[in-house]
């Protein structure tokens, strides 16, 4: 579930048991309510956010609880984002029609561009990326790769004067995979995301990819 107002964007997951309870109304309003409460709360913590009050004297977690023993059913908020200070695109993806939206992707944009803010967030749901740029990559990561790229060279028996070159080669391909920036854009391959953002003017602060039990 997400929802934005003005420079303000929250999305949460929440988790139940079953597909069947998934498919009702009063799921979908629990849903709607908790969203709701978050664009208020601003409260980028699930413990946080779930000790606050939805209602005088009731947590939101006594409103869940409820919800649970009406349903008989568990249903639970697994997390949370809230971005705030610049305007947000969303993008909900469904990969049934008779259930809520499996893929959420809340991005923010340093200037406001409705349709690329789509567009973007529509490519992160279907790409995956882990970070926005390659600065963001953390280095042991980094170094796992290369370690990794390093054994599988050596296994294939790539001669010793060349393995540098290849290993750093793989290296360079996983950074580009994992970081929005550089991957083909979806709507045109020809360019990467960031000659998209580019051309809008805008670039991306930061974005967050929920898949549902992931």
């Amino acid at each position: 579930m997400a929802k934005s107002s003005g420079n303000l964007g929250v999305m949460l997951e929440r988790k139940c048991e079953t597909e069947f309870v998934a498919k009702g109304d009063r799921l979908q309003a629990l849903g709607d309510e908790l969203v709701d409460h978050l664009l208020k709360t601003k409260s980028a913590d699930v413990a946080a956010f779930m000790a606050s009050e939805i209602a005088p004297g009731r947590s939101v977690q006594q409103h869940v609880d409820e919800a649970n023993a009406t349903l008989g059913e568990r249903i639970e908020v697994r997390r949370v984002t809230v971005y705030e200070g610049g305007p947000v695109g969303i993008y909900l993806h469904k990969t049934s029609p008779d259930l809520p939206p499996q893929v959420g992707v809340l991005i923010q944009l340093t200037k406001d561009a409705v349709e690329v803010g789509r567009d973007v967030a529509q490519h992160i749901a279907a790409f995956a990326p882990q970070f926005v740029n390659r600065d963001e990559v953390p280095a042991e990561l980094i170094e796992n790769e290369r370690r990794i790229a390093e054994e599988t060279a050596r296994e294939e028996g790539k001669p010793e004067a060349a393995l540098s070159k290849i290993v750093e080669g793989r290296v360079t391909g996983f950074v580009k995979e994992v970081s929005l920036l550089e991957q083909a854009f979806a709507k045109d391959a020809k360019k990467t995301v960031q000659q998209i953002l580019d051309e809008a003017q805008t670039a991306v602060k930061a974005f967050s990819r929920f898949r549902v039990g992931q």
